[in-house]
């Protein structure tokens, strides 16, 4: 019952009274090993929250507890009071932004306006909060070509604790990304989490939306090293949201771009196995390609094709996939 707000004293006293109606509280802290004080604000609390009634008995005052459906609905309402209180005053907090901008010397956001960011950390930062705080939906197109391991592994706990919290995801990436192995891992990764990826042949727009009202877009999209702008005025933000489901309708899912046959295939071919037992022992390409006497990009592209033939995300999930197939 502690939802509610009872206490574990609270609690065992009232299930006591539920089992032994009509008795008197006198000594009721013995048979609890609490103190006599702590015992007898226990009871005068369930007295005042009337889930005890007092009434006079032969030998004295006696309590008999209330119903418990009565009982939980009573508690619930309070909470609910509660809760709400807590609730506008979280949200009456937003004035604390410009006390706390203040303190760095700067101008705080208004809820509708437009924000100029230059310093890379900063946007990277924003982003970070914006999907820590997003409720409902992040929708994004990306026309990078493949994505760095830094960038994977910071934006993966991101996507992944969105689509954990219901989040519904939506990106845009370009075909060309689909060539690099590490990007296309990441987006089936992602992808088979729940998030919707659709790819197009090409895009120049460069665009994140969290919750259909603050948008991010790049000041120059021919350099994103320059900065960013964060709009929250509700005329920039219903242009931004028109383009990015213009370019989601022209757009085709990731599903539809991988091979239907690869799933279904019953072995390998001499190559792909050695190339997967290898993937499997050795954790360097380099090394691996040296043994197998073949060049690094060669290597790395059957690494491609096997997780996809696999249909994994990772090197990892790849060798588990395929001891569970036998391959290995």
């Amino acid at each position: 019952m502690s939802v509610l707000g009872i206490s574990t004293l609270e609690e065992a006293l009232y299930r006591h009274f539920l089992r032994n109606p009509g008795t008197a509280a006198d000594e009721m802290h013995l048979l609890f090993h609490a103190s006599a004080e702590s015992a007898a604000e226990a009871v005068g609390r369930l007295c005042e929250l009337r889930l005890l009634r007092a009434s006079q008995g032969a030998d004295g005052q006696v309590l008999s507890p209330t119903d418990p459906a009565t009982a939980v609905d009573q508690l619930i309402d309070l909470r609910l009071r509660e809760l709400h209180q807590q609730l506008q005053a979280v949200t009456q907090a937003r004035h604390l932004t410009t006390s706390l901008c203040a303190e760095q010397g700067l101008d705080a956001l208004p809820p509708q306006g437009v924000e100029r960011m230059e310093n890379i950390a900063q946007i990277r930062n924003r982003l970070d909060d914006l999907a820590f705080f997003a409720r409902e939906e992040v929708l994004s197109v990306d026309p990078y070509t493949a994505l760095t391991a830094d960038s994977i592994a910071h934006t993966r706990p991101l996507d992944l604790r969105c689509l954990r919290r219901g989040l519904r995801i939506r990106n845009v990436v370009i075909k060309e990304a689909l060539n690099d192995p590490p990007t296309l891992a990441y987006l089936r990764e992602i992808a088979a989490h729940g998030a919707e990826i659709r790819v197009t042949d090409d895009v120049a727009e460069r665009i994140i939306v969290f919750d259909r009202s603050t948008a991010l877009v790049p000041l120059d999209p021919s350099d994103t090293s320059r900065g960013a702008l964060m709009a929250r005025e509700t005329g920039l933000v219903a242009g931004i949201l028109a383009l990015f489901e213009k370019i989601w309708a022209q757009s085709v899912p990731l599903a539809d771009l991988t091979e239907p046959t690869d799933a279904s295939r019953d072995d390998l071919s001499e190559t792909e196995r050695q190339v997967l037992q290898t993937m499997c022992r050795v954790e360097k390409d380099e090394v691996g390609a040296r043994e197998l006497q073949i060049s690094v990009r060669t290597y790395r592209r059957h690494i491609a094709d096997l997780l996809r033939i696999l249909s994994a995300a990772s090197r990892a999930q790849a060798a588990l996939l395929a001891r569970e197939r036998g391959w290995i």
